[in-house]
């Protein structure tokens, strides 16, 4: 059943989390600008004072918030007490260990599944009853490219990301009759700053892969400029200000309410694209096998 979402009110209340840099300070500045209120949040908001400052005196609100602890949703509870209605909840903080998934360590797997996938879930968890109660709401999850198509490298990355898209689509179905909506955000390569929140595995590489993709990946981390392979290629603010206008639906968002994923980056059109002929492939090489597996 499709849903038309309905936006009560023009002004709204954003939970941002990571917005020390990237994307998420990126949208909390749009979000400002445009006469919302912003509950910007980091794991360290002392080591940031002058974009704490920044967003206060636009009338925002900067919290400490560290997704990894387990009684994360009080913050949410605290604001829902306190009066202030949590809109459009955010999730965005997260960090990348760059390693072949064979030599990853089970606390680098399970660091990144923290973060990305326990961390939203939580606070989606604690946001949607207030949001279901008053029949309104939306939850943004940035995704990447990587949980996609897959990269090289990027195994417990893209792990934990793919399992947060893929428990959002069904939230998305159980929750849209109370006019709460999801959007997923797969952004490409962008100028974030994920660079600097990217770190090698603890295992040093085989001499196997020496000369591999994963090798490269791992040199252009290091510094190395290796064709074909870079960290940016995307905007960021223009980005975010597109993630801006189709939640609230405005300028490209506008008729666009209800879509639930939005593609960002030229380079992601290439990996769809590449997802596409995946399925397709299967489809085709298995058309004698996948229709004939039912019961009798």
């Amino acid at each position: 059943m499709a849903f038309k979402f309905i936006k009560p009110k023009e002004k709204l209340t954003w939970l941002i989390t990571g917005c020390s840099s990237g994307f998420g300070l990126s949208l909390t500045r749009i979000a400002l600008d445009n006469g919302h209120t912003v509950i910007a949040t980091s794991r360290n908001p002392s080591r940031t004072p002058e974009l704490v400052a920044e967003v206060e005196s636009k009338g925002g609100r900067w919290l400490k918030l560290d997704v990894n602890d387990h009684n994360s949703p009080e913050v949410i509870e605290e604001l829902e007490r306190s009066g202030l209605e949590v809109d459009v909840l955010v999730n965005n903080a997260g960090y990348s260990i760059l390693v072949p998934v064979e030599l990853a360590t089970e606390d680098e797997i399970r660091g990144q599944m923290e973060t990305m996938y326990f961390g939203p879930l939580r606070l989606i968890r604690a946001v949607v009853p207030h949001m279901r109660k008053r029949r309104f709401g939306a939850i943004v999850n940035i995704s990447s490219g990587a949980s996609l198509e897959g990269r090289e490298t990027m195994g417990p990355y893209a792990g934990a990301k793919a399992g947060l898209d893929g428990i959002t689509k069904v939230l998305a179905q159980e929750v849209a009759p109370y006019n709460i909506r999801t959007l997923t955000v797969v952004p490409g390569a962008f100028n974030t700053n994920i660079a600097n929140a990217t770190m090698p595995g603890k295992k040093p590489m085989p001499d196997d892969y020496k000369g591999s993709v994963s090798d490269m990946i791992l040199q252009v981390l290091a510094g190395a400029d290796i064709p074909g392979i870079q960290f940016a290629l995307g905007d960021k603010d223009k980005g975010m200000k597109a993630v801006y206008e189709v939640v609230v639906g405005e300028g490209i968002g506008a008729g666009r309410e209800s879509e639930p994923l939005l593609l960002l980056g030229s380079d992601m059109t290439a990996r769809a694209k590449s997802v596409q002929k995946y399925l397709g492939h299967a489809l085709e090489t298995f058309k004698d096998v996948t229709n004939y597996v039912d019961i009798a």
